[in-house]
């Protein structure tokens, strides 16, 4: 591991649950439950055999409350269980999870087991699980920016003083850049997912649906990422 190129910071975008579920005669709740027990076996993989500190996780998008009620129920009672329970092999393994999104449309039961989460999680030291939970990008954006105006009409920030830095110290969680996004499912686009964090992050789109989606498909995804060359706007 010490010899191989990882990146710093992982964002998974989870997709496919649903089309798993259709081709195999299942109800679409189930190739949710089928992602959740697959993303706990993927996150101890990374977290036991690889040198990736930050893994960003797009869970549940603002955009997905329009889906069906029942669907929507479904999740969110399967994140209060991922949560209070199926978490703990990463609370173990020294991880700090932390979480990105607004709070509001959050079901209470929702809210109390990501607290939960975040304090019995907050002194953990070897990497950092940044769970994307009723999350836009376009609205990350939104509320970092009243953020920052709040500051400079309280008078605790100038207008000049207004950086790069600054901005990332008030987006949901002050994390590093993103350096590999993966998005399951063959599909090819980002859909809203930290799109500010992404900038200059590589990218890579497996058709294989994140139920499918193992420790040997992640690996075969960060060959791709060894392959890039990542010039950060220089020439060579």
């Amino acid at each position: 591991m010490e010899n191989v190129v990882y990146p710093n910071h992982l964002g998974i975008i989870m997709d496919g649950n649903g089309r798993w579920a259709k081709e195999r005669g299942l109800n679409r709740s189930l190739g949710h439950k089928a992602g959740a027990d697959n993303l706990i076996n993927l996150l101890n993989y990374i977290y036991k055999n690889t040198s990736i500190k930050v893994v960003s996780l797009y869970a549940f998008s603002t955009e997905n409350f329009k889906r069906d009620k029942n669907e929507v129920d479904y999740l969110m009672k399967l994140f209060v269980t991922l949560f209070n329970s199926k978490l703990e092999s990463i609370k173990k393994n020294n991880v700090k999870v932390v979480f990105s999104g607004r709070r509001e449309n959050l079901s209470k039961s929702v809210l109390e087991a990501m607290d939960k989460t975040t304090d019995d999680t907050k002194n953990n030291t070897k990497g950092i699980l940044n769970i994307c939970l009723n999350y836009g990008g376009d609205y990350e954006i939104v509320d970092m920016a009243k953020k920052v105006a709040k500051q400079v009409l309280d008078g605790t920030l100038n207008i000049e003083d207004i950086t790069k830095e600054v901005v990332s110290k008030n987006l949901y969680q002050d994390l590093p850049p993103l350096d590999f996004v993966i998005r399951t499912s063959g599909e090819k686009r980002i859909s809203n997912f930290m799109i500010y964090q992404s900038s200059y992050a590589e990218y890579d789109f497996p058709d294989t649906y994140f139920p499918d989606f193992d420790s040997k498909c992640l690996e075969e995804s960060l060959d791709n990422y060894r392959k890039r060359d990542r010039r950060f706007g220089n020439a060579k």
